[in-house]
């Protein structure tokens, strides 16, 4: 089965990854900007990484048939720097007519304090003012239900926002409810530690059923597995649940999202 990827860090990945994907079925990914493994000190380095994101990712994608699609912000981790947050944010407007940038992501809150909230808000406006889609990054761990209520309150309280252009991603059981009611599009991280593994992520698929869920691998940093969304299927399909189902979830509800974007070019398979 065909399936899109709508959060996936190929920048920490080899290009051996890349193979495997298109192999396991994989035609399309995006990829937000996030943390590098540490606190990057200049607007430049992130300059280049967005090179990165907008000029090699796509070439490294394309040769294994896979379309490659990106965001740009700075992320949670390193909005505590607010100078540097708004030197980016500043500069980010260079890239967005890059043909492969979706909107401005993955913005959120990392421990939930009062420059994140600051940045956050900067980002949203930033998308606001060029009629960006965003996409959301919800705290961990302990954290998470009090930073996934401070995003959607922030959010909701600017009648700008159209929640139907927002993905909230790392949504959990006790989150995901509360995203959908709100409008938004809600999106698991499949982790074989942490965020939900295959199996929690198919009980939330059966407690909220289909509409605007999309599932992702992350693929980062720490320990992950680029190919978790076909373990994904698989699960789904030990459950007996429909082809329609399986295919609604991992590929036409991300599709469907990123085709708000303008820049959204992606051409199926024959």
């Amino acid at each position: 089965m065909d399936y899109f990827d709508p959060h996936i860090h190929m920048v920490s990945r080899t290009t051996d990854d890349y193979e495997t994907l298109a192999k396991m079925g994989c035609v399309g990914m995006s990829e937000p900007a996030f943390w590098a493994g540490f606190d990057r000190g200049s607007v430049d380095s992130f300059r280049d990484y967005f090179h990165q994101l907008t000029d090699f990712e796509p070439q490294r994608a394309a040769q294994y048939g896979i379309q490659h699609f990106t965001w740009l912000c700075i992320n949670a981790k390193e909005a505590e720097n607010v100078e540097l947050s708004r030197e980016v944010i500043a500069m980010i407007p260079e890239f967005l007519d890059r043909p492969n940038v979706l909107g401005i992501g993955e913005i959120g809150l990392n421990k939930n304090t009062k420059n994140e909230s600051t940045i956050f808000l900067e980002h949203m406006e930033l998308a606001i003012q060029y009629n960006q889609q965003i996409l959301i990054h919800t705290p961990h761990l302990e954290d998470k239900y009090q930073g996934t209520r401070m995003i959607l309150d922030m959010l909701t309280s600017d009648s700008r926002i159209d929640p139907t252009r927002v993905l909230v991603d790392h949504v959990e059981e006790h989150t995901a409810t509360e995203v959908l009611n709100r409008g938004f599009w809600a999106g698991m991280t499949l982790y074989p530690i942490t965020k939900c593994t295959p199996q929690r992520a198919v009980d939330i698929i059966e407690m909220c059923g289909g509409e605007r869920l999309l599932v992702n691998s992350a693929g980062d940093w720490g320990p992950s597995k680029p190919t978790a969304v076909p373990d994904l299927i698989l699960e789904m399909r030990r459950r007996g649940h429909s082809e329609d189902l399986i295919r609604k979830v991992v590929y036409d509800n991300p599709i469907e999202f990123f085709s708000q974007s303008e820049n959204f070019n992606f051409q199926p398979r024959d």
